[in-house]
């Protein structure tokens, strides 16, 4: 039970912490609205569930193998956030709220979606992540491996999705805040744009633990 608990604090940590996944979520709910930004933490929770799926399959040990299967999933990812920090500094304006406080935009439920999912799996530090932290947990006397690292795995993406939703609701409320202030919704564009190229930069340069 303790080691649950410890399980749990650590990945509570990591999920405090600001990253792109946090930003994009907040982005989302403030441009978008909270059905958006709830879709793009399912997209975060499915590449969660991936890279613990990788991670089991010794992903990880392909990386250390071959530095360049690294580098190429980094600078995909880099290259997605860049994108995606672009398109926030180019966006439009916030659209307006509907009277019931829905957005009068549309969700496009596979793009927003498909926008969590390639943030997240793009990001070959979330894989190292998993494959740091999951063992660590384990016990062998404990019974079965794969079941103890399907269970682990499986706490990881809920709490993640419970994170999620939270920052995804957080940014719905500033998103409703944001419409009574023009000058307020340009900073927060350019504020989330240039953290998400900020984030980009960083992974550009970003090494193997």
């Amino acid at each position: 039970m303790t080691q649950l608990w410890l399980f749990f604090l650590a990945l509570a940590v990591v999920y405090l912490l600001p990253g792109p996944d946090m930003i994009l979520l907040l982005q989302t709910g403030a441009r978008q609205g909270k059905a958006a930004a709830l879709a793009t933490a399912i997209g975060l929770a499915i590449a969660r569930g991936c890279h613990v799926a990788l991670a089991a399959l010794g992903l990880a040990a392909l990386f250390k193998a071959a530095p360049w299967t690294f580098d190429i999933v980094r600078l995909a990812g880099a290259a997605y956030l860049l994108w995606l920090g672009i398109q926030c500094l180019r966006s439009n304006m916030l659209p307006n709220l509907n009277a019931d406080g829905t957005r009068a935009s549309r969700v496009d439920w596979r793009e927003t979606i498909q926008r969590g999912l390639l943030t997240n799996l793009l990001n070959p530090k979330a894989l190292l992540f998993c494959s740091v932290l999951l063992p660590q947990f384990i016990d062998p006397q404990a019974g079965p491996v794969l079941t103890q690292f399907a269970a682990l795995g499986l706490v990881l993406v809920l709490v993640g999705l419970l994170f999620d939703s939270a920052y995804a609701l957080i940014g719905a409320g500033l998103g409703r805040w944001l419409t009574r202030s023009p000058s307020a919704q340009r900073v927060q564009q350019w504020l989330f744009g240039s953290l998400l190229i900020g984030f980009a930069l960083r992974l550009t340069f970003a090494q193997q633990a």
